[in-house]
């Protein structure tokens, strides 16, 4: 991370590393480089907005999260918006109120989608596949499930003659296998209604946010704590930096020398990012 901070200090011509420099640093290592290159229509970047709005908003009304670092409408990596999550201290295990406010923040971005423009999109695919995955945990591995109670379900096995593909056999009964899918529907289902409850309520502040996100692109915890509180943010400069172009313009801007790492991996908010 150092390294990369240095690399962008030289790029603006700075003689020394400074606080801003970690701060590119740090987003591009968790978020993945920025894509500005990329033109995205102005539906597509409302509908993003709200979306991402939607992540921030649940996972400000919840006690018991990780604090939101920042969230952003530029593209990064393989997502067209990111929120970061920043954990305050070394988290080395979840408590079953933390993972199930997680898959709440994750549906929060489908659910702003679906409240204020009523239609479903793609972008939520990978909030879902996580949201899922934490659920089935739950049950079949850590033994949150109050139905099934503390039973690990299924054994984790390596194939050797699929590249030590991991794979999981199915040792219990048709039975217990339909309990399971109950209860992983259940845990996301009371974690959807949740993220809608908040969203509901508090729409004003969900629109406060994507409208601030539509004109700022990036927005930090100070700043969205103020859109939240309902105060004005500054406007933002209408002459960016040439390290820092306007990805909104309407221009397909020249392609940054970091896009070769488009694919970077997106992470989840428990401890990163989430991305539609």
């Amino acid at each position: 991370m150092v390294n990369e901070a240095a690399l962008h200090a030289a790029r603006v011509n700075k003689d020394r590393i400074e606080h801003e420099d970690f701060e590119y640093a740090k987003d591009k290592v968790l978020m993945g480089s920025e894509r500005r290159s990329m033109f995205i229509s102005d539906k597509e970047k409302r509908n993003t907005a709200y979306h991402e709005a939607g992540h921030v908003l649940v996972a400000k009304s919840l006690t018991g999260t990780d604090p939101v670092h920042k969230v952003t409408i530029i593209p990064r990596g393989q997502a067209l918006g990111l929120t970061q999550q920043l954990p305050e201290e070394d988290r080395m295990s979840m408590d079953e109120g933390y993972t199930r406010n997680t898959i709440a923040i994750l549906m929060g971005g489908r659910l702003a989608e679906e409240l204020i423009f009523g239609h479903l999109t793609t972008g939520a695919g990978n909030d879902i596949e996580r949201a899922t995955d934490l659920a089935h945990k739950m049950v079949c591995e850590w033994g949150m499930s109050r139905a099934l109670g503390p039973v690990a379900f299924g054994k984790k096995e390596e194939s050797i003659f699929l590249g030590r593909e991991i794979t999981r056999s199915h040792n219990y009964s048709e039975k217990t296998a339909e309990l399971i899918d109950n209860e992983v529907r259940q845990i996301i289902d009371d974690s959807y209604k949740k993220a809608r409850e908040l969203l509901e309520v508090n729409r004003p502040q969900l629109e406060a946010l994507a409208e601030s996100l539509l004109e700022h692109e990036t927005l930090d915890a100070e700043q969205i704590q103020a859109v939240i509180d309902g105060k004005a943010l500054p406007a933002p400069s209408k002459t960016g930096s040439k390290d820092e172009p306007n990805v909104w313009e309407g221009k397909a801007d020249e392609a940054s020398e970091d896009e070769d790492d488009a694919d970077a991996p997106v992470f989840g908010p428990a401890g990163y990012s989430t991305g539609s």
